[in-house]
Formats: structure tokens, sequence, C-alpha cells
């Protein structure tokens, strides 16, 4: 195994050959004959296990007869498998309608952000995630597409199989109270907030301003991704995704995923408990109701 590649685009990688071959309807066993692959070598590509050559993913696409763009997409993903660390630049090798974290986001079995500016997207209200995106887009076609997409990606808090995953938020009270034009909205934005971290598998901490400075002040809005094992295989190893205005960095080795939990500890330890950030989001609420 190549030790010092990031292993997030090599899991792409072999998550979506996987998807691309169930699609196509055909098994494991049959691919790997069709292939002259060993049923051993197949099963480490699709657990993203090993870095896939090109002539590889073009067999393979060939095989599941997969569209042009797609076939693209996992050329540039299995060039990137070899890559030091990880950095995806938004229409760069992989193109931008091609949202990466989100195939991440639905195989965690545990989400943990910080929001220090923004409500996350798995939170966001439809009135909400509408005024986010009309910053980006003037275009009400575009604003509509983005903020289906983000509403759909909600369901996978409530999915029965796979499990849904347990997703932990802390909020900076400055994100609760910078409000988007539809005060209704925002209203029932902060409400949602309330209501749905009675959830069993969701929480909402707020870290309120008499906090005051802390170390993660600094470091933006982040997300840690920790993923279930299947079967006998070891689990995927837990990833940290950072996003900017040009792209995202997916960092996943051991000193960057220590150094981040050590932050997401600090921060557990200054944000409010469960019932105190329900009680201030109420008091939020209540004083734009004035």
């Amino acid at each position: 195994m190549n030790e010092t590649g990031s292993t997030v685009p090599r899991r792409q990688v072999g998550r979506l050959l996987r998807q691309l071959r169930e699609q196509a309807g055909i098994s494991l066993m049959a691919a790997a004959n069709e292939l002259e692959f060993s049923r051993a070598r197949m099963y480490r590509i699709e657990n993203g296990e090993v870095p896939v050559r090109k002539h590889d993913v073009i067999a393979m696409c060939g095989v599941y007869e997969a569209p042009g763009h797609m076939t693209e997409v996992l050329i540039g993903l299995a060039a990137e498998s070899k890559a030091k660390g990880w950095w995806h630049a938004y229409g760069d090798v992989v193109p931008a309608w091609f949202e990466l974290y989100v195939g991440m986001e639905q195989a965690a079995s545990r989400l943990r952000s910080f929001a220090p500016s923004v409500i996350p997207g798995l939170l966001q209200t439809r009135e909400y995630a509408e005024a986010v995106f009309r910053a980006w887009h003037g275009d009400d076609d575009a604003v509509g597409s983005a903020v289906a997409v983000r509403l759909e990606r909600q369901s996978l808090l409530s999915r029965r199989l796979p499990e849904a995953p347990r997703l932990d938020v802390i909020v900076d009270e400055g994100v609760l109270r910078r409000a988007i034009p539809d005060t209704l909205g925002m209203q029932k934005q902060l409400a949602y907030l309330v209501n749905v971290s009675t959830r069993h598998n969701v929480g909402v901490r707020v870290i309120p301003f008499a906090a005051g400075p802390h170390r993660a002040a600094s470091s933006g809005q982040f997300t840690i991704l920790e993923f279930p094992a299947v079967g006998t295989a070891s689990p995927e190893p837990a990833t940290i995704y950072c996003e900017n205005l040009t792209g995202a960095l997916y960092l996943d080795k051991l000193a960057e995923v220590e150094t981040y939990e050590s932050i997401w500890g600090e921060l557990e330890a200054i944000a409010l408990g469960r019932s105190d950030s329900d009680d201030l989001i109420r008091t939020i609420i209540e004083e734009s109701d004035g």
C-alpha cells in the first residue's frame, strides 16, 4: 500500500467503480473474470486499498459501459491517488459538478462539524439554504438546483439502512445572530436546530460570545468524518474536510487527524451543554421577534 499518498481519492475511485459495476448489474466475480483480475485485487480496488492505474480504470469503465464524463473523473482521481497530500480544486482535474464530499458523507458513521460562520448544510432549512446560495448565484434556477441537492443530502440523517450516521455540530453564537433577510425564515431555521437536536443521532451545541477567543478561532469551518468497519476489513481512516472558496482540503494522516481531534476537544470544553445551547437559541428567536 502506498503509505505516503492520500487515501481519499483512492477510496473515491473504489466507491465509484463499485457503484458503476452494481449499476451495470455485474457481479464482482464476473467483472474480475472479464478483466482478468483476481477476486482479491478487485476487492482491494473497490475498497480503496490500492492505487488504480489509468489503463485499469479505462478497462473497468469499458466493461461497465460507464459514461465518458464519469470515466474522465475516475482517470483524474486515479492520477491524484498517487499524490502525497490531496487538494481538490473545483473545476480542475475533477469537475465542479461532481461533489466528492457527498460520497464520503454518505459513507460516514459519524460526522463532527465546527461552524464558525454559517450553519452546516446538513442542518439548513430551505429558506436559509436559499439565502446562502443566493449570495453565490444570481440565477434562480441555479439557486433552486443547489438547494434541492442540499436538502436531498439531509435524508441520510433519517435513513434506516445503512444506519444513519451520528452528527455533532458546534456552532458559534455569531452564526445564530447573523440573520438572513427573511426574518421568519431565520426563526424557522433556529427553531429547527432546537428540534433536530432531540433526535438520538444529532447534537447541536453553541459556543457563546462569553467564551472569548479560542484555539479553533483561526481554523475555519471543518468536518471530521469517521467510517464504519465493513466485514473483516479495517475501517477507512478518519478524514478531515476543510473547504474554502477555490477548493477543499482532505486530511487523513494520523498527525493531522489528531490535531483536529485536539481542537474538537477544546471546542467541546468551551461550548454550552445541550440544554443551555437550546435555551440560548430560544432566546435569540425571542429577541428577533421583538
